[in-house]
Protein backbone atom coordinates (compact mmCIF):
# COMPACT_ATOMS: atom_id res chain seq x y z
CA UNK A 1 0.00 0.00 0.00
CA UNK A 2 1.20 3.50 -0.82
CA UNK A 3 1.60 6.09 1.15
CA UNK A 4 -0.94 7.97 -1.29
CA UNK A 5 -3.64 5.25 -1.35
CA UNK A 6 -4.33 4.14 2.50
CA UNK A 7 -7.50 1.91 2.71
CA UNK A 8 -9.74 2.45 4.88
CA UNK A 9 -10.70 -0.89 6.05
CA UNK A 10 -14.49 -0.67 6.69
CA UNK A 11 -14.99 -0.43 2.95
CA UNK A 12 -13.41 -1.16 -0.04
CA UNK A 13 -12.51 2.41 -2.27
CA UNK A 14 -9.38 4.07 -1.21
CA UNK A 15 -8.63 7.28 0.82
CA UNK A 16 -6.30 9.97 -0.97
CA UNK A 17 -4.90 10.46 2.07
CA UNK A 18 -2.14 13.34 0.53
CA UNK A 19 -5.15 15.63 -0.01
CA UNK A 20 -5.85 15.32 3.97
CA UNK A 21 -5.07 17.95 6.50
CA UNK A 22 -2.82 16.96 8.99
CA UNK A 23 -5.81 17.09 11.41
CA UNK A 24 -7.53 14.86 9.79
CA UNK A 25 -4.36 12.60 9.03
CA UNK A 26 -4.19 12.22 12.85
CA UNK A 27 -7.43 11.85 13.41
CA UNK A 28 -7.57 8.91 10.37
CA UNK A 29 -4.23 7.23 12.37
CA UNK A 30 -6.10 7.48 15.81
CA UNK A 31 -9.05 5.30 14.51
CA UNK A 32 -6.79 2.79 12.59
CA UNK A 33 -4.35 2.52 15.83
CA UNK A 34 -8.16 1.89 17.51
CA UNK A 35 -8.55 -0.76 15.20
CA UNK A 36 -5.46 -2.21 15.16
CA UNK A 37 -5.57 -2.49 18.85
CA UNK A 38 -9.13 -4.59 18.48
CA UNK A 39 -8.32 -6.73 16.03
CA UNK A 40 -4.95 -7.58 18.15
CA UNK A 41 -6.84 -8.56 20.83
CA UNK A 42 -9.38 -10.50 18.64
CA UNK A 43 -6.67 -12.12 17.35
CA UNK A 44 -5.42 -13.39 20.89
CA UNK A 45 -8.80 -14.07 22.30
CA UNK A 46 -8.80 -16.81 19.35
CA UNK A 47 -5.26 -18.09 19.94
CA UNK A 48 -6.26 -18.89 23.43
CA UNK A 49 -8.99 -20.70 21.87
CA UNK A 50 -6.85 -22.65 20.04
CA UNK A 51 -5.12 -23.78 22.90
CA UNK A 52 -7.95 -24.55 25.14
CA UNK A 53 -9.36 -26.70 21.87
CA UNK A 54 -5.75 -28.45 21.84
CA UNK A 55 -5.47 -28.62 25.37
CA UNK A 56 -8.86 -30.85 24.96
CA UNK A 57 -8.06 -33.01 22.33
CA UNK A 58 -5.08 -33.81 24.07
CA UNK A 59 -6.77 -34.57 27.18
CA UNK A 60 -9.52 -36.16 24.67
CA UNK A 61 -6.99 -38.96 23.00
CA UNK A 62 -5.24 -39.69 26.36
CA UNK A 63 -8.28 -40.56 27.99
CA UNK A 64 -9.38 -44.44 27.99
CA UNK A 65 -12.68 -45.39 26.33
CA UNK A 66 -12.60 -48.84 26.07
CA UNK A 67 -13.12 -51.61 29.06
CA UNK A 68 -13.52 -50.64 32.44
CA UNK A 69 -9.99 -49.30 32.47
CA UNK A 70 -11.27 -45.77 32.84
CA UNK A 71 -14.51 -46.47 35.07
CA UNK A 72 -14.22 -45.33 38.45
CA UNK A 73 -10.83 -43.41 37.77
CA UNK A 74 -10.67 -40.15 39.79
CA UNK A 75 -10.56 -37.07 37.65
CA UNK A 76 -10.61 -33.16 39.32
CA UNK A 77 -13.51 -31.14 37.44
CA UNK A 78 -13.22 -27.61 36.09
CA UNK A 79 -15.75 -25.67 37.28
CA UNK A 80 -14.33 -22.20 36.38
CA UNK A 81 -10.61 -21.55 35.07
CA UNK A 82 -9.35 -21.75 39.00
CA UNK A 83 -11.11 -23.76 40.86
CA UNK A 84 -11.50 -27.80 40.59
CA UNK A 85 -13.48 -30.44 42.62
CA UNK A 86 -12.48 -34.09 42.94
CA UNK A 87 -14.87 -36.06 40.50
CA UNK A 88 -14.80 -40.03 38.95
CA UNK A 89 -15.43 -41.13 35.27
CA UNK A 90 -18.41 -43.14 35.47
CA UNK A 91 -18.54 -43.71 31.54
CA UNK A 92 -15.62 -43.14 29.50
CA UNK A 93 -17.32 -44.11 26.41
CA UNK A 94 -19.64 -40.94 26.92
CA UNK A 95 -18.41 -37.76 26.41
CA UNK A 96 -20.38 -33.95 26.82
CA UNK A 97 -19.22 -31.50 24.12
CA UNK A 98 -20.10 -27.49 24.12
CA UNK A 99 -21.64 -26.85 21.13
CA UNK A 100 -21.39 -23.18 21.56
CA UNK A 101 -23.83 -20.27 23.15
CA UNK A 102 -24.27 -22.79 26.60
CA UNK A 103 -25.54 -26.03 24.27
CA UNK A 104 -23.70 -29.46 25.10
CA UNK A 105 -24.31 -32.21 23.63
CA UNK A 106 -23.57 -35.99 24.43
CA UNK A 107 -21.30 -37.75 21.89
CA UNK A 108 -18.71 -40.51 21.82
CA UNK A 109 -15.18 -40.15 21.82
CA UNK A 110 -14.25 -39.94 18.28
CA UNK A 111 -17.22 -37.70 17.40
CA UNK A 112 -16.30 -35.77 20.04
CA UNK A 113 -12.70 -35.09 18.37
CA UNK A 114 -14.19 -34.40 15.47
CA UNK A 115 -16.30 -31.51 17.16
CA UNK A 116 -12.78 -30.01 18.83
CA UNK A 117 -11.23 -31.14 15.15
CA UNK A 118 -14.08 -29.01 13.33
CA UNK A 119 -14.07 -26.04 15.61
CA UNK A 120 -10.31 -25.83 15.87
CA UNK A 121 -10.18 -25.49 11.95
CA UNK A 122 -12.53 -22.47 12.20
CA UNK A 123 -11.11 -20.85 14.88
CA UNK A 124 -7.25 -20.93 13.01
CA UNK A 125 -8.97 -19.96 10.02
CA UNK A 126 -10.74 -16.62 11.75
CA UNK A 127 -7.25 -16.29 13.05
CA UNK A 128 -5.74 -16.35 9.73
CA UNK A 129 -8.66 -13.47 8.63
CA UNK A 130 -8.36 -11.70 11.88
CA UNK A 131 -4.29 -11.52 11.36
CA UNK A 132 -4.99 -10.44 7.82
CA UNK A 133 -6.77 -7.51 8.81
CA UNK A 134 -4.12 -6.40 11.84
CA UNK A 135 -1.28 -6.28 8.99
CA UNK A 136 -3.84 -4.41 6.78
CA UNK A 137 -4.23 -1.90 9.93
CA UNK A 138 -0.81 -1.40 10.36
CA UNK A 139 0.43 -0.63 7.42
CA UNK A 140 -2.20 1.97 7.03
CA UNK A 141 -1.13 3.07 10.83
CA UNK A 142 2.43 3.45 8.71
CA UNK A 143 1.23 5.33 6.10
CA UNK A 144 -0.85 7.90 7.68
CA UNK A 145 2.26 8.45 9.56
CA UNK A 146 4.29 8.79 6.68
CA UNK A 147 1.52 11.04 5.72
CA UNK A 148 2.16 13.23 8.01
CA UNK A 149 5.78 13.09 8.51
CA UNK A 150 5.80 14.74 4.87
CA UNK A 151 3.34 17.02 5.70
CA UNK A 152 5.36 18.32 8.98
CA UNK A 153 8.55 18.22 6.03
CA UNK A 154 6.42 20.36 3.73
CA UNK A 155 5.35 22.98 6.59
CA UNK A 156 8.25 23.43 7.38
CA UNK A 157 10.21 24.01 3.95
CA UNK A 158 7.04 26.48 3.75
CA UNK A 159 8.24 28.88 6.88
CA UNK A 160 11.80 28.51 5.27
CA UNK A 161 10.40 29.64 2.14
CA UNK A 162 9.05 32.85 4.12
CA UNK A 163 11.80 32.69 6.04
CA UNK A 164 14.10 33.18 3.36
CA UNK A 165 11.84 35.16 0.94
CA UNK A 166 11.59 38.05 4.28
CA UNK A 167 15.46 38.11 4.69
CA UNK A 168 15.82 38.98 0.88
CA UNK A 169 13.15 41.40 0.91
CA UNK A 170 14.81 43.07 4.18
CA UNK A 171 18.26 43.33 1.95
CA UNK A 172 16.29 45.30 -0.67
Amino acid sequence: MSAANATDSGSSSGINIDAMSLDQLNALKQQQEGQLKAYTAQYHQLRAASARIATAMSSLSAMPVTGSSGEGREIMIPLTESLYAPGRIVDPSRILVELGAGFFVEKCARDAMRVLERKGRLVDANSDNVMAAVEASSMNVKACQQAMQGKMLEIQARKRGMAYKNSMEGKE
